[in-house]
């Protein structure tokens, strides 16, 4: 082993250490791997950000355009409204759900058509009395076996089709990766419907799991501003500070008979005013205590009345790579830059309610906030959070279908090789823009700014990997496996590495760490490497034993109420089950 050799695989075990530590967003974790290669004289200051003019950077990025284009045209949401008023039995409805989320994902980004179906599951759950907890995990697998279908169903189809022009000098097609796919997402589904659904862990026993964690009306307290008060005068952020309670929310402010929801942060505070506050008792009370103010009472009311035609409630769920990741309410400025009133917070299912202002947000948090109903689905989008309630589902939209006319077209030219994908899907946005389907900024805003961000950097860093010799190396010593294994059982070594990886890593950060792996070791062997591409884009896309393997097994673990070991007991057979259908399809569609 050379020194360089050493250096980058020393720069790759701590990037890796730092993917699974998770401290760091991995885009940041990516640039400083890139940095390191660089500083190292292993690649040339030149190409070190080659990587964002990289055609399958290009496609992945305009795919998340697209996909987010066709939210917006009601055809999705009309479908979700058709299954959520359904009358299904559990493995029945199970089924229906993982399956139109898996067919929504092979031509969408797989995160975006979770988001669509979110709200729709939640509402079923709630209008059946079943628990989300039986629903939403195979909603998630779902969207993963549904990538696996297409070249544009999942990041590492796109890295692996480039990957092997670089290799072979053409690419993989469109509906390549179908025929082992499809089998795949089919088997998997079956399997989620009828016994891998049972598998979840029940956490029917945990009461607390099972309580409503917003159930904010034993949580109101009204109170009085009395008169010749020092407060008056003071704006509601003023007396907050004063009374050193950020953490509680001003849901209403009741003046002369009249009642303002959602009053802004720098309303004055005038003799007689009521205020609706929210929040624990000791807060509450800590809070009249510093203040002055006068307690009313208790309030109980129902919920919907801190709701009106402009003010609403909102449940969102904190994205991956949301801004609030890491950062408190106070830090965020939820109130006085976004306009939000913090209600709740409920994690794994669990309702966290005191000292909101100092809890840090993760993923996978699901939120209750207050605000302008209106400004909201911008608000959210801002701040990365999806929101959850049936009112962004847009079921009441009508229907058009020109966008999903054009898409289709691009998919043909694609797929009967007139232009590449990169063309194809760029020219399509164009499109979209030009017709007023999309505006620029929603361009900007649709794209998932971390992952590019991580594979323009890796690209390079996988480079460095190749041009150091550090790849043959490793493949040198896996061809060695030959001598005892046939190249079917590395095959399915190499399908199963890629699974591990991407449990623990994100999935394109594994597809392009291993497809030039595969393809060396391919190369050693003797044999074609297009079924060891193809395991990689298996493997990379199969992250079911953990929720950090893939933003979807995050974005419903708080929804859920899933704990980090739930996710195994489901996905562990499932992913024994693909390597056992993958592995002789693979062979029959693409020979050794």
């Amino acid at each position: 082993m050379t020194f360089e050799q050493a250096y980058v695989f020393s720069v790759l075990g701590v990037t890796l250490a730092l993917f699974i530590w998770g401290r760091w967003r991995y885009d940041a974790v990516a640039v400083v791997a890139l940095l390191a290669v660089v500083f190292g004289g292993v690649i040339d200051t030149e190409a070190a950000f080659l990587g964002f003019g990289h055609p399958a950077v290009i496609t992945v990025a305009t795919v998340l355009i697209i996909s987010r284009t066709l939210q917006g045209t009601g055809i999705v949401g009309w479908l979700a409204g058709r299954l959520g008023r359904a009358e299904l039995g559990p493995s029945l409805q199970v089924g229906m759900i993982s399956a139109l989320v898996a067919a929504l994902s092979g031509f969408m980004n797989n995160v975006g058509a979770l988001a669509l179906l979110m709200p729709v599951v939640l509402q079923i759950a709630r209008r059946t009395d079943r628990s989300p907890h039986d629903l939403l995990m195979p909603l998630s697998f779902g969207s993963l076996l549904g990538g696996l279908v297409t070249m544009i169903g999942t990041p590492p189809n796109i890295i692996v089709a480039t990957y092997r022009e670089d290799f072979s000098g053409t690419a993989f097609g469109m509906f390549d990766f179908s025929p082992v796919g499809l089998a795949v997402a089919v088997v998997g589904l079956l399997f989620i419907s009828t016994i891998g659904w049972r598998l979840i862990p029940d956490r029917s026993g945990d009461a607390q799991a099972n309580d409503d964690p917003f159930r904010i009306e034993n949580y109101i307290t009204e109170v009085l501003v009395p008169r010749k008060s020092p407060l008056i005068g003071l704006s509601i952020e003023e007396l907050l500070v004063q009374g050193g309670e950020e953490g509680i929310a001003v849901v209403a402010l009741v003046r002369r008979g009249q009642r303002r929801l959602g009053p802004r942060p720098d309303e004055i505070l005038r003799s007689a005013d009521h205020l609706l506050l929210e929040g624990e008792p000791t807060g509450i009370e800590g809070l009249l205590n510093a203040t002055g103010l006068k307690p009313v009472g208790t309030r109980t009311l129902d919920p919907t009345e801190l709701s009106s035609s402009s003010i609403g409630l909102v449940e969102a769920v904190i994205s991956p790579h949301a801004r609030l990741v890491g950062r408190t309410s106070r830090q965020a400025q939820l109130g006085r830059h976004y306009g939000l009133n913090l209600l709740a917070v409920a994690r794994h299912g669990r309702p966290i309610r005191d000292r909101l202002n100092r809890l840090r947000f993760r993923p996978g948090d699901v939120l209750l906030v207050q605000g302008n109903i209106e400004a909201m689905p911008e608000t959210l989008s801002q701040l990365g959070c999806l929101p959850l309630p049936d009112r962004n589902l847009g079921l009441d939209r009508q229907p058009t279908t020109l966008p999903i006319f054009i898409f289709a077209a691009a998919i043909a030219t694609v797929a009967l090789g007139w232009v590449s994908a990169p063309i194809a899907f760029f020219t399509t946005v164009l499109i979209f823009v030009f017709l007023g389907r999309t505006t620029l900024r929603e361009v900007y805003d649709a794209i998932d700014w971390p992952i590019i961000v991580l594979l323009a950097a890796l690209v390079p860093v996988g480079g460095a990997l190749e041009q150091s010799g550090g790849t043959a190396l490793i493949a040198h010593g896996v061809a060695a496996l030959a001598a005892y294994l046939s190249p079917v059982w590395i095959l399915v070594l190499v399908m199963a590495a890629a699974m591990i990886l991407s449990d623990i890593v994100n999935n394109a950060a594994t597809a392009v760490l291993m497809a030039p792996l595969a393809a060396e070791i391919a190369t050693r062997l003797g044999v074609s490497a297009d079924p060891f591409l193809m395991a990689v884009a298996i493997g990379s896309s199969c992250a079911f034993l953990t929720p950090i393997g893939h933003q979807s097994n995050v974005l419903v673990m708080g929804p859920g109420g899933y704990r980090f070991g739930d996710y195994w007991p489901m996905g562990l057979p499932l992913e024994v089950l693909i390597l056992l259908v993958a592995t002789p399809v693979l062979l029959l569609v693409w020979p050794l």
